[in-house]
């Protein structure tokens, strides 16, 4: 039994000293690692910013700058601002030089182009034996320049009497006598006025028609500005609706003289804008509202009965003013069958036209007239912004002969 206790103590002790050896082994080797710095606790990270939604519908999602501060509404742009900011944007307003004595001032244009028929006439004329041959030959200088048939016999007739009965011969003598036949045939007395001055409450309307290539837009922008040059307030009317960009054309050039431009979508009816063009200008109380409406092809019947439907729905506010028919000057004989075409489907009161610094065919002016029995009332003489001119008969005729 001794034994047995003594045993018993025995192993007691031998556990203990073994447990006492495994803890102090333990705690020497912690001592014995090499001393580590203290370790730094990284502060939470930040909450990402919220992501700023587009509108519902888009899809569109807008992420905000990590750590950037949300734009408060007192960094929003004040109302003033934008103002401010769209006024710098926007072109500045231009001031047409004045209509006055424009014709005389673009007379060298003119002039260069026209010296086959003005010159040619007074070399033929100059000649010391006008016989058969030179008349005819003055007949046919007359027919180049698409004076017409009728208008070069009755010039040649008149030429032939004068200068057989006054024996006039000297180059100043002739030319003063050729000035006043060609004066004559062109006309005095037609009144030249583009009717644009408002009569009671409504401003005055014109409609501006011709076929596509005539430089119908460009002339109703250049029109604009000479009435703004002559004191008018002016409404435009982008009625041509079918041709890409015709409406944004015309937008900037009545930017550029401060007019109001009233436009639709992009192959919408033309008569509708025609006719909120009217009645924006009654609203604004303007002087003129000026229609470019559609340059329709003469020979389709039904494209030219929807320019008679855009006359007929503007005629809701009141009566059509002026009706300006653009002809390019260098077509010559087409142009004719293009006025009667549109004479007969509305009421001409006044033709323009174009581009008669690049032709020799001045005569038109003559025929142009006789065909249609209205007047010549402007012309172009070039692509600058005022090289559209009322036409003067006296000053036209000076530059033809140089």
């Amino acid at each position: 039994m001794e034994y047995v206790i003594l045993a018993v103590v025995i192993a007691v002790v031998a556990i203990g000293a073994i447990t006492g050896l495994v803890v102090s082994g333990r705690r020497r080797r912690e001592l014995d690692r090499p001393s580590q710095a203290p370790t730094i606790t990284a502060p939470a990270p930040a909450k990402p910013a919220p992501t700023e939604t587009a509108p519902s519908g888009t899809g569109t999602e807008v992420e905000t700058e990590p750590g950037a501060e949300p734009e408060t509404a007192a960094e929003q742009p004040t109302v003033e601002e934008v103002r401010a900011e769209e006024a710098e944007a926007a072109p500045a307003i231009e001031v047409p030089e004045p209509t006055a004595g424009r014709l005389v001032r673009l007379r060298s244009r003119l002039s260069r182009s026209q010296s086959t028929l003005g010159k040619g006439l007074l070399t033929l004329l100059s000649r010391d034996r006008l016989d058969e041959d030179t008349w005819e030959e003055i007949e046919e200088t007359l027919l180049t320049a698409d004076v017409g048939v009728a208008a070069t016999q009755e010039l040649v007739d008149n030429l032939r009497t004068r200068v057989k009965v006054l024996g006039t011969r000297t180059p100043d003598e002739l030319r003063g006598l050729l000035r006043e036949e060609l004066v004559k045939l062109i006309g005095t007395d037609a009144d030249r006025t583009v009717r644009s001055v408002k009569q009671g409450d409504g401003p005055a309307v014109v409609l501006v028609v011709g076929v596509n290539g005539v430089g119908k837009t460009t002339t109703t922008g250049k029109l604009a500005r000479v009435l703004v040059a002559d004191g008018r307030k002016v409404v435009l009317g982008a009625a041509d609706t079918f041709r890409a960009a015709a409406a944004d054309q015309l937008q900037t050039w009545g930017e550029r003289v401060g007019a109001h431009t009233v436009r639709g979508p992009e192959g919408g009816d033309p008569a509708s804008v025609a006719f909120d063009a009217v009645k924006q200008g009654i609203a604004d109380g303007v002087d003129t509202v000026l229609i470019d409406t559609a340059g329709r092809l003469h020979t389709k019947t039904g494209l030219m009965d929807e320019l008679g439907k855009v006359k007929r729905v503007v005629e809701k506010h009141g009566p059509v003013d002026e009706v300006l028919l653009v002809l390019d000057a260098t077509t010559g004989q087409n142009g004719l069958v293009q006025a009667r075409v549109f004479a007969e489907v509305v009421d001409i009161t006044g033709i323009v036209l174009t581009k008669l610094d690049g032709t020799a065919k001045g005569g038109i002016v003559i025929s142009v007239q006789r065909e249609l029995g209205v007047p010549v009332k402007l012309i172009g003489l070039g692509e600058g912004a005022d090289d559209l001119a009322p036409f003067e008969p006296g000053a036209f005729v000076d530059a033809l002969l140089g």
